[in-house]
Order: structure tokens, then C-alpha cells, then sequence
């Protein structure tokens, strides 16, 4: 996979030292290329813990699963599952993104900065599984800021990619040649009372197939799924 442009990139946390992987889930296989990705913002040290990403693994099957505010705790994923694992820590918080495969990384995936916020940085995960490049984020709340981050996000990527997350946007994100195909039900609730879509997934060169919110309570956000393949446009 080739950057746009060299950013930093920062470690990423491999399995557990000494955990002998567990694999008990085949890799699922389907036709065309496709790959089943699922996003969950898992609302670190109240929300989901480790056991509740098992049975969200089992019970969707993804090829590529990307958690938001993931902590230390999930880090035991490829020692209780099986499958492939990193984790990208925010600079100087608890939690950070993560994401699992059933499937090898083509690579080791990458964590690279973006526009920082008055409160804490931020970081994208860029994933290649398969023959997908995706990138993982959890955006800043103040919406020209995280319009920046992701428009940094765009430059990471190649012609055919995807960008899916807890966007913590509210109205169209706006990015030239990308396209929003995810579920468009509400995948959170505001305050605990207004129901808003901050979980997202943005296409280029990819064609959605399928895409649904999964109906999962242990967090304050509702993971989203979405079933991607290449599209003829390659470029």
C-alpha cells in the first residue's frame, strides 16, 4: 500500500506476548471480493468489554471488524478468538482504535496523525485485509475540525478505499468522490434523548451491497455493517 504523503506513524499494540492464538472461527468466503465490515464504538471501561465483541464476532461473521475506543482489555481478543489483531492508542488517553481479522493483514496497519484538536490528537488506523484498504477513525466533535481530519484521512488512501467509523458528525460530510453508504437508522442517541447517525462508512471505487444497523446495547453507539466489493472503476 502506497501513502499520498509520509505521516508519523505511531505503534500499534500486537497480541498478548506469550498468548497462544486461538483460532476457532473459518475465515467466512464470498463471491466477487467482498469483504462484510463492521464499526463499533465501544465507550471505553462502561461499555463493551471483550466478551461482547466475541459475540458480536460470531454472531455477524465479518472479515474485518474496527473498534473505537478500544482499551487495554481488548487487547485479549486474538488469545480468546483466534484471528489478527492491532490496536492504534489516541496520544495520551486510555482507549484507541482497533481492529480484527479472521484474515492476515496484507500489512501491519498503520496509525497517522491528524489536525489536533484543543482537547486531545487524534489518529487514523489504515487496514489493508484482503484487497481492501479502510481506514478506522474516531473524529473530533467540533465540525470543521473533523471535516479537516477527514479530508488528512482522504490523503492516506488509494482510488479504491473505505473510510468507516464514529465520524461525530451531524449533516453531510462532503468529500469529493466519496460516496456515504451506510445505514442511514440513527447509530446513537444524543444526550441519551436525540437519536443521530455518527457511525459511518464513505466509499470510492467500492460498490455497497448490503448495510444494516446491528441492534446491540452494550455501548452507546450501535455497530454498523456493511458488505463491500470493488467496483469496475480502478483507475
Amino acid at each position: 500500500m502506497i501513502l499520498a504523503r509520509p505521516y508519523l506513524r505511531l505503534s500499534s499494540t500486537p497480541p498478548l506476548h506469550g498468548a497462544v492464538p486461538r483460532p476457532e472461527l473459518t475465515p467466512p468466503r464470498r463471491e466477487d471480493g467482498a469483504l462484510k465490515i463492521v464499526s463499533w464504538n465501544l465507550l471505553r471501561r462502561i461499555g463493551a468489554t471483550a466478551r461482547d465483541v466475541i459475540d458480536l464476532i460470531r454472531a455477524e461473521r465479518p472479515d474485518l471488524l474496527l473498534m473505537q475506543e478500544a482499551t487495554v482489555e481488548i487487547d485479549a481478543l486474538p488469545t480468546l478468538i483466534g484471528g489478527h489483531y492491532a490496536r492504534a492508542p489516541l496520544p495520551g488517553r486510555i482507549h484507541g482504535l482497533a481492529c480484527w481479522s479472521p484474515w492476515p493483514f496484507a500489512r501491519q496497519p498503520l496509525a497517522c496523525t491528524l489536525p489536533a484538536g484543543t482537547v486531545f490528537r487524534r489518529v487514523a488506523q489504515v487496514v489493508e485485509c484482503r484487497s481492501l484498504v479502510v481506514a478506522n477513525v474516531h473524529l473530533s466533535h467540533g465540525q470543521l475540525l473533523n471535516r479537516r481530519q477527514l479530508r488528512r484521512v482522504v490523503q492516506l488512501l488509494p482510488h479504491q478505499a473505505a473510510i468507516l467509523g464514529d465520524f461525530n458528525q451531524v449533516g453531510p460530510a462532503l468529500i469529493r468522490h466519496f460516496q456515504d453508504v451506510g445505514p442511514r437508522a440513527p447509530t446513537h442517541r444524543m444526550a441519551d434523548m436525540l437519536p443521530i447517525r455518527l457511525d459511518r462508512c464513505l466509499v470510492r471505487g467500492l460498490t455497497c451491497t448490503e448495510r444494516h444497523v446491528i441492534e446491540n446495547y452494550a455501548s452507546d453507539h450501535r455497530p454498523i455493517s456493511v458488505m463491500l466489493r470493488p467496483s469496475g472503476d480502478r483507475r
